[in-house]
């Protein structure tokens, strides 16, 4: 059944409010941005309509982190589980590199980050809306592939922060210091790499074994 025209109308407004508070939040940093300014991005009449979509500014900018395209990638982690890891995990690094192709992510992540060094309830209000929810469906993903067998058990924590913490410096690169970039490495060309790092560390016993008796 589709939608009907409130409904395709309201979720245009909410897209269109998100569009705003990206440049604003891009603009003035999470401190600087304001409702007021988002509204006026938005060719709203009133901020107050804002509120109807998002009760706090908190929540606008939690909403607007949820477009990042790793958030994006496991919103629907159901579809994901059984998904042997050799296709799992390049989707969901391309997903965590591709956050930096989007326009204005670099210039929030320049002036958030100084936020987050200076103010624990911004840090915390990222690290929970982004970095823990990829952790917590890398931990779930991982431990069902060990329930399946395509992966020797492990401590799900630790290899978890691994694999974020491989793409950590191609992501660096791409955003706040270019230097990382000198050496040509192609994003694609970092992925296959890694994968293979990470996927051979955690191969099955038996696999491993198979290997030494030929």
């Amino acid at each position: 059944m589709g939608e009907t025209d409130d409904q395709q109308e309201q979720r245009s407004r909410r897209e269109q409010i998100l569009d705003a508070a990206f440049d604003e939040f891009a603009d003035a940093g999470y401190q600087g941005a304001t409702i007021k300014r988002i509204a006026h991005r938005a060719r709203l009449q009133s901020q107050a309509l804002i509120y109807w979509y998002f009760p706090t500014k908190e929540a606008l900018f939690q909403s607007v982190l949820d477009r990042l395209p790793i958030v994006r990638a496991i919103l629907d982690p159901a579809t994901l589980l059984d998904m042997p890891p050799e296709e799992a995990l390049p989707m969901l690094a391309r997903a965590y590199l591709a956050t930096a192709d989007r326009p204005g992510v670099s210039r929030i992540l320049r002036l958030i980050v100084p936020e987050v060094i200076r103010r624990p309830e911004i840090a915390d209000l990222v690290s929970k809306q982004v970095i823990v929810r990829i952790l917590e469906f890398l931990k779930t993903y991982l431990t069902r592939q060990i329930d399946l067998g395509r992966l020797r058990s492990h401590d799900v924590r630790a290899s978890a922060r691994a694999f974020m913490g491989m793409l950590l410096p191609q992501l660096g690169g791409k955003l706040l210091l270019p230097a990382l970039q000198q050496d040509g490495l192609t994003d694609e060309e970092h992925i296959a790499t890694i994968i293979t790092i990470f996927l051979r560390g955690l191969e099955p016993v038996q696999e491993r074994e198979s290997e030494n008796d030929q």
